[in-house]
């Protein structure tokens, strides 16, 4: 029951904590509201008889525990003295609620469906889906609007406080500027995924006259462009494989359903597709995409430059919660299938958003296949996947995350230089992890926990997401 003891705890300090916030107060306070009623289930589970708890209970419980810490140490940023310097510090916070709630309603449905207690549909109600992203909606205006008056009348103060330090001043008009427009940006997640008119897209290029690809493959060519004011990847197909319309459309029919289930600021948004000269002999096929300025995590990784740990701690936490959506799905066993640090893309402020899914259905359509495909994913394979003990899962998944935050801490390639087979005999028989320089040890932690030997001992991605955050948080506050 110490778990229990402790819930109860944390629970009690964030709804002190909530009545000090002087900044998103809002989404602050609907948090307390569900974190109250997740309070009722578990004082439910506290009056039982010991033993009569199940192990899935223990194990929701003890993910509750982790939730509520982050969610502590959210909150606690919005009642100190330094609110507003920490708030230019880290920017926006919407999706650091968006996760949080997401991880709360994850606990209600795993406590409730567990227990199948009497009070459950009255506690439904607070974690209705429509119901909750209707109220936190609503909680976000509100708070950003308080927020961007809070944030301008900070910078004026401080002009009028002290002329002396004119420029600093204008340096700090700057970043509030910054933080204000990024709230007041829309989200690439506010377009609708559909087909896409050919007016709508804009290419970047060369001359004022020539389109020129930034990439090109065996079956695609790759330009930059502009839609619906975002930076867009257009994907255009040389030759495809089909040119049958009704085809496309029925697998693009399927892939909008998907995608929609994978919504999130950490996973690469798919807007939809072009067809070019659809009545003429020749249709061009196009994919349009999210474009992520600076290239994968490993070419950030590679192009030599300074990450500082807190940019690291971020960039880990957004790639955990990228793979926590595509876990957390509606499609209960839904994984990527090959997670590597060429999968994970980097925007501007080096946000990390998963890819390499993209439209299965449309793409199987249209792209021929390949011929010879080598597998180079052996250095990110599970000890369990190396000796073909069972299939691809999540743990195996969670496994090849941890090569990517290990990547991510170190720069390096992971076991480079090294066949299958040396491969094999240090990571299944050797049972070796390899090692981590001067990594703060809550990440050093984490890191290992994910290259666990034993899959049942990897963390969920929900357990990263909480420990990410609470570490970032925590690094926030130096």
């Amino acid at each position: 029951m110490d778990n229990i003891e402790l819930i109860v705890s944390i629970a009690s300090q964030i709804y002190s904590l909530v009545e000090k916030v002087k900044a998103n107060k809002k989404r602050c306070h609907r948090v307390s509201e569900r974190v109250k009623a997740l309070e009722h289930l578990v004082k439910s589970i506290q009056q039982r008889q010991k033993g009569q708890t199940s192990a899935d209970v223990e194990r929701s419980l003890k993910e509750l525990l982790f939730t509520l810490q982050a969610a502590k140490e959210l909150i606690e940023q919005y009642s100190g003295a330094s609110l507003v310097k920490r708030v230019l510090k880290s920017g926006s916070h919407e999706e650091d609620f968006n996760s949080l709630n997401d991880r709360l309603n994850d606990a209600f449905q795993a406590l409730s469906g567990a227990l199948q207690v009497e009070q459950g549909n009255v506690l439904l109600k607070v974690f209705d889906q429509s119901t909750r992203e209707k109220q936190d909606e609503m909680d976000r205006k509100e708070d950003d609007k308080e927020l961007k008056k809070v944030l301008l009348q900070y910078a004026e103060e401080q002009q009028e406080k002290a002329n002396a330090m004119q420029k600093e001043v204008e340096l700090l008009k700057i970043e509030v500027n910054k933080v204000v427009k990024m709230l007041e940006k829309p989200s690439v997640t506010d377009v609708d995924i559909r087909i896409i008119k050919q007016h709508e897209l804009k290419y970047d290029l060369v001359d004022g006259l020539t389109k020129k690809p930034f990439m090109t493959t065996t079956t695609s060519e790759v330009y930059k462009g502009e839609y619906c004011s975002f930076p867009v990847a257009i994907k255009r197909y040389t030759d495809p494989v089909t040119t049958s319309m009704s085809q496309v459309r029925r697998g693009f029919k399927k892939d909008v359903e998907t995608m929609k289930c994978f919504e999130s600021p950490n996973i690469l948004r798919m807007f939809g597709i072009c067809v070019q000269d659809e009545a003429g002999p020749n249709p061009q096929f196009l994919i349009v995409m999210e474009y992520c300025e600076k290239g994968s995590l490993r070419d950030v990784l590679d192009s030599g430059c300074t990450l500082s740990w807190i940019k690291k701690a971020r960039m880990c936490r957004d790639a955990a919660r990228g793979l926590y959506r595509l876990h957390q799905s509606e499609e209960k066993c839904k994984v990527h299938g090959c997670i590597n640090s060429s999968k994970f893309l980097v925007a501007d402020g080096y946000t990390v958003k998963l890819g390499g899914f993209e439209f299965a259905e449309t793409e199987t359509s249209l792209r021929k296949p390949k011929k010879f495909e080598v597998n180079r994913s052996f250095t990110y394979s599970s000890p369990e996947l190396l000796d073909y003990i069972e299939n691809y899962s999540k743990e195996c998944e969670i496994y090849s995350f941890g090569i990517v935050l290990w990547e991510v801490a170190t720069g390096r390639q992971p076991f480079a230089g090294l066949t299958v087979e040396e491969v094999y005999q240090k990571v299944f028989k050797e049972k070796y992890m390899e090692p981590l320089d001067d990594c703060p040890k809550e990440l050093e932690h984490l890191i290992n926990a994910c290259r666990a030997y034993i899959p049942f001992q990897r963390p969920s991605a929900g357990v990263l997401v909480d420990k990410l955050q609470k570490l970032v948080t925590q690094m926030e506050k130096v």
